[in-house]
């Protein structure tokens, strides 16, 4: 195996795109190590980005947006003062993955590169609208997260081409994000389901809105129909029962030991009027 400590994304850039065999990219490692420890892959080049300047900064963007290094782990993200007032939704996901110890090494861009579909932070940061910078040997991009997962441990990334930076758009007034997941246990479990709102107000009344489904498909599912649901009302029961009944109708899940068909898609629609419920109180301005 060959082991890389690149200064500059260019060098890294450059190593992916001259490497040969199984490539991975050391970022937080809560992922690759474990695979490597169970023999699931067993790396020719890998390449830790840590040390690159910046990859562990959360620093605002000009318009009142956040931009988060790809080494920032969940526990910065949530001792960070503001990132948590601005997209707590987002924070709380990235929050529930692993233990503390995990906490201080995994990162929302591992998670998203690894593909699983039930990733916690993936379906929050689609509902935010994250995007994310990947950069190649042709340059940078930004994309948006819904299109970097295209199935299970699989992405869009090009040969040569590794994420740089995740960015969440401004959060403005009068809005609020939730996600909630269902597990078996009370903590350190992968989620059965999870869903994630983000939704915007003026007063009462709903004037954008957005709910992503985890672990219900081999991708996570965005649920265009929500906003045509809920825009331009407000959250009352017909608006939660229209919401639910989407969520449901949307899932597209499998039957395993962790849960059935039937199970998956009946909590996907409690999910989705809970984290809504959530997510409205917080455009509010609710704090919890």
């Amino acid at each position: 195996m060959k082991y890389y400590k690149p200064a500059t994304f260019e060098e890294a850039v450059a190593l992916v795109a001259g490497a040969e065999g199984v490539t991975r990219i050391l970022a937080g490692g809560t992922d690759v190590l474990v695979q490597m420890r169970s023999d699931i892959i067993t790396p020719d080049t890998l390449i830790d980005i840590k040390a690159i300047p910046g990859t562990h900064e959360i620093t605002r963007t000009k318009d009142g947006g956040w931009r988060l290094g790809v080494a920032v782990t969940g526990a910065e993200m949530s001792e960070h003062p503001e990132l948590g007032r601005d997209w707590p939704g987002v924070v709380e996901a990235m929050d529930l993955i692993g233990s503390t110890q995990v906490q201080g090494r995994a990162t929302p861009v591992g998670n998203l590169c690894n593909g699983s579909p039930a990733a916690d932070s993936v379906p929050a940061m689609i509902a935010a609208g994250a995007a994310v910078t990947v950069t190649g040997p042709e340059g940078s991009r930004e994309i948006p997260v819904e299109q970097i997962p295209v199935g299970p441990g699989k992405t869009s990334l090009a040969k040569g081409e590794i994420i740089t930076a995740l960015t969440l758009p401004p959060r403005g007034a009068q809005g609020g994000d939730a996600y909630l997941r269902f597990i078996p246990r009370t903590e350190m479990d992968i989620a059965v389901v999870g869903c994630a709102v983000n939704l915007r107000l003026n007063g009462d009344v709903i004037t954008e809105a957005r709910m992503v489904l985890g672990a219900v498909a081999p991708t996570a599912v965005v649920v265009h129909a929500a906003a045509d649901a809920l825009v331009g009302r407000t959250l009352d029961e017909d608006a939660l029962t229209a919401l639910s009944d989407l969520a449901e109708a949307s899932c597209n899940p499998i039957d395993d030991k962790r849960g059935t068909i039937k199970f998956r898609t009946h909590t996907a629609g409690v999910l989705a009027r809970r984290a809504a419920k959530i997510a409205y109180s917080r455009a509010k301005g609710a704090t919890a």
